[in-house]
């Protein structure tokens, strides 16, 4: 672990941003980006224009270290060079940006009103990747649909069984029990999250800190317990589907919270702007999500 790295983290101001858009998200994240799914005919084609957005954004200057602390990547870009240079390492060498990894593989269908993670077979090849492409940490996600006791304990218990896989292998894991925004039960799932979080908090190793990612709360503040919390590094927030004003209000409300947006770090972002106007938008869209991330 990159003791550099782990500050940065700790205590630095900014957050998180979420460039790991997968097979299944890719093709939305593109269209939004003015992409349409006539312009690729195979994946492969689909993965080189997800990442020439990918590397536009991240050789913009308005994405810089002093406002973002670190950027998740898809497995596809951690394998891919910006100007030869290894994605991870453009990041930390070039910006000061704390490279992660995405680990899981899609999720499982509903059971007990939960999507569980696909089992990752191929985790042990996936950290050495990590560790060898020089990432600080991974990021996995589920999925909460409704407040069930027994589906959300299973998605907790499953997140931290990874997650105590992955400190093993010396990466921080950022775990994603996301509650989808349209829950018609979102609060009361919010507190039966917590509280098994909680629970297992106390179980993990001493000294190996992790960090979790979870969807705004309906409650200002509710997450404090996690914040304050000695075994979490940081408390990260998705934008879930939320605008970048709906999300950023709501994040400004949740002190030490800090973001990891995707769709509402981009969502204004067009293949067709300029640089100019592409840079001016990215900064404008960095620039409110840091002062909503820094409360």
């Amino acid at each position: 672990m990159d003791e550099q790295q782990l500050e940065k983290i700790r205590g630095g101001k900014g957050f998180i941003a979420a460039l790991d858009q997968s097979g299944g998200s890719t093709p939305d994240a593109l269209a939004a980006y003015g992409i349409g799914a006539d312009a690729y005919a195979t994946d492969e084609q689909m993965f080189n224009l997800m990442q020439e957005m990918r590397s536009r954004i991240a050789r913009s200057q308005a994405f810089d270290g002093d406002h973002i602390l670190g950027a998740i990547l898809f497995e596809d870009s951690v394998h891919r060079e910006i100007g030869g240079v290894p994605f991870a390492d453009y990041l930390w060498g070039g910006k000061r940006i704390v490279p992660f990894l995405k680990v899981d593989r899609g999720l499982a269908p509903v059971a007990d009103g939960v999507q569980l993670m696909k089992p990752i077979p191929d985790l042990d090849k996936l950290l050495s990747l990590g560790l060898e492409k020089r990432v600080f940490g991974t990021k996995m996600r589920s999925f909460i649909r409704l407040a069930d006791k027994k589906g959300i304990a299973a998605i907790v218990d499953q997140q931290f069984e990874v997650a105590r896989q992955i400190l093993d292998a010396g990466l921080v894991p950022i775990l994603e029990p996301e509650i989808s925004i349209e829950s018609p039960e979102k609060a009361a799932a919010e507190t039966l999250l917590k509280a098994a979080v909680l629970e297992h908090l106390g179980r993990l190793p001493h000294g190996q800190p992790i960090m979790v990612k979870l969807t705004l709360p309906e409650v200002d503040d509710f997450y404090t317990q996690l914040v304050s919390h000695p075994a979490i590094l940081r408390v990260v927030a998705l934008s879930g589907g939320y605008t970048r004003e709906a999300a950023n209000a709501r994040l400004a409300k949740n002190h030490g919270v800090i973001a990891s947006f995707s769709r509402a770090l981009t969502y204004e972002l067009r293949v067709t702007q300029d640089a100019a106007e592409f840079d001016a938008i990215l900064s404008a869209s960095i620039h409110s999500i840091f002062d909503a991330s820094i409360t």
